[in-house]
């Protein structure tokens, strides 16, 4: 006797391959929402219902229904951006968003607040834009990540190639996207010739699942906070293939040990023609072993480490058909990115930005006596650019493909709108990352992204105090412990409890391959800066040659590793 499948799997199941009643609740006019199951098949086709937390109280004294709205997340394998699609993205974000354009920490585009009546036409804008955003949400492979930049060289180019090729291979195949948003032909469903979906089946995957590709010697995808990683092999210019990590992933629940963050285990090699075999395989082993009664135990890591590694392992090799080689070696100087003009391979010239927490918008600065229109004058660069953009997994942009002719005109413009390369800012400000957390993710305990601005200015307060404002250490927030600004792998975190009161985590290393531990709970921001005191002023004074902070704490034993 079959089992009874989950609540959500039996909505999966009986959704159509997705379809749900989704276009009905569109229809309805009485309501700025759509139904709780309509909301959890919504996600698959890229876009999360949310409402503004900061009026909920007041609607609700009003007698009102939450301020619904919608946040719509784009595929953009690598983060490659045209410059055409950048002016359609941001005419989108000005007609129907609010707060501009965001940049998420899987290298792509968020839009937050689209009422439900603008939904249809924001999806279909993307779509026309030569883009989507069809499985960028929901449990199935997410937006792929891959290393910048792609013209660096001719290697990193192919490198990057891969990235688009897994995000196409990996789509879901059903029309339902293009029935609800593109008015694509309805599919007739019938016993004689049922619509499919090969490789997901009826009820998808277990969990999200997500790939990233990484080039040594840098790691900015956090290759390790991956279901798969790809770990490039580069030897004499030509890419040998990859090593391949599974089982990375970063959410957990506050007091509940069962749940945890776990850095992806390289477990061997594969050559270039061997890579969709082998990440299918483990995508069609966590389909079918993965936990889908319990959503807490559902993501590729829970399966890895109840099933065994090794024994996983063995079972990826059976079915992808060949044996993994041994790993290949390789080393990772940093998880970060890098800022302001480098030149490529093929004499074209590469800008780095940075982004505070990539929200690219026009913000009011008149306190601060400054100017700051990213929003416009990244607009005003993609009219004259002819290269591309590159969005990055620590939130910032990269202006690709500049003839040396075109780099006058682009600084003029960046000076211009308050625009910055962040070569000036204190190596923790250049390094740090937030999540969007309050006022529209339902899932936030505490501030981030707002908080973000005060907090980093107390911070490098500590930094000149100690002589460290030039030393590099990672610093990220995340209003709740789901982890999408990976803060497990930061050397400094602070994880939202409730409001104003986080978790500081320390003791990550630089390279994103350990992940930090807790050295105080729910402390508010008098006790996190008290504790950063005194011990960066330990690490100031006590520090070894080249020590990074995270390895000095747990060096001297304050975490262990």
């Amino acid at each position: 006797m079959t089992a009874p499948l989950s609540p959500l799997e039996q909505l999966k199941a009986d959704s159509r391959l997705l379809r749900g009643t989704i276009q009905e609740g569109l229809a309805d006019p009485l309501t700025g929402a759509i139904s709780e199951d309509d909301n959890k098949l919504l996600k698959f086709h890229g876009s999360y219902q949310q409402d503004d937390r900061d009026l909920r109280d007041e609607r609700r004294k009003q007698k009102l229904e939450p301020a619904y709205s919608f946040m719509i997340r784009a595929r953009l394998a690598g983060g490659v951006v045209s410059p055409t699609q950048w002016l359609a993205f941001d005419d989108l974000a000005r007609q129907y968003a609010g707060r501009g354009l965001r940049i998420t920490t899987r290298q792509t585009f968020q839009w937050h607040g689209v009422i439900k009546r603008n939904l249809k036409p924001t999806l279909r804008a993307i779509n026309d834009a030569l883009a989507t955003t069809i499985a960028a949400c929901g449990d199935v492979n997410r937006q792929v990540v891959c290393s910048v930049n792609p013209w660096l060289s001719n290697t990193h180019a192919e490198i990057a190639q891969w990235a688009q090729t897994l995000s196409d291979y990996f789509l879901p195949k059903t029309r339902a996207y293009h029935e609800i948003w593109l008015d694509g032909e309805k599919v007739e469903f019938n016993a004689s010739e049922p619509e499919a979906e090969p490789l997901y089946g009826p009820t998808y995957l277990p969990r999200k699942f997500k790939i990233g590709i990484a080039v040594p010697p840098f790691n900015d995808v956090d290759v390790f906070a991956q279901d798969v990683g790809l770990i490039a092999i580069v030897s004499n210019g030509k890419l040998e293939g990859f090593n391949l990590s599974i089982g990375g992933g970063m959410g957990a629940s506050h007091g509940d040990a069962t749940t945890y963050p776990r850095v992806g285990s390289v477990v061997g090699f594969v050559k270039p023609e061997q890579v969709i075999a082998a990440v299918e395989s483990v995508m069609i082993l966590q389909r079918n072993l993965g936990n889908r009664d319990e959503r807490r135990y559902a993501r590729l890591k829970y399966t890895i480490d109840r099933i065994g590694l090794t024994a996983f392992v063995e079972k990826l090799q059976a079915l992808a058909g060949f044996t993994l080689a041994p790993e290949r070696e390789f080393t990772f100087q940093s998880n970060h990115d890098h800022y302001g003009w480098f030149k490529g391979d093929n004499d074209l010239w590469h800008l780095g930005l940075h982004v505070e927490s990539g929200r690219l918008w026009d913000a009011d600065t008149q306190a601060q006596n400054t100017q700051r229109l990213w929003q416009t004058g990244l607009r005003e660069i993609a009219k004259i650019h002819t290269g591309e953009f590159l969005l990055t997994c620590n939130q910032n942009v990269v202006i690709a493909n500049v003839k040396s002719a075109d780099r006058k005109r682009i600084n003029t413009l960046i000076k211009k709108h308050g625009l910055n390369t962040g070569e000036t800012f204190s190596a923790l400000r250049q390094h740090s990352i937030a999540c969007v957390a309050l006022p529209t993710c339902g899932l936030a305990m505490a501030e981030s992204e707002r908080y973000l601005p005060e907090l980093l200015p107390k911070m490098e307060a500590l930094l000149d105090k100690h002589g460290l404002r030039n030393t590099p250490i990672t610093l990220r927030l995340s209003g709740c412990p789901n982890g999408c600004s990976r803060p497990y792998l930061a050397e400094i975190a602070l994880v939202g409890r409730a409001p104003g009161r986080y978790d500081l985590r320390l003791g990550a290393n630089a390279q994103g391959s350990r992940l930090n531990r807790i050295y105080a709970e729910n402390i508010d921001e008098p006790q996190i800066l008290a504790t950063l005191d005194e011990l960066l002023g330990r690490y100031a004074a006590e520090r070894a040659s080249n020590e990074g902070f995270g390895d000095f704490i747990v060096r001297t034993q304050e975490v262990a590793a």
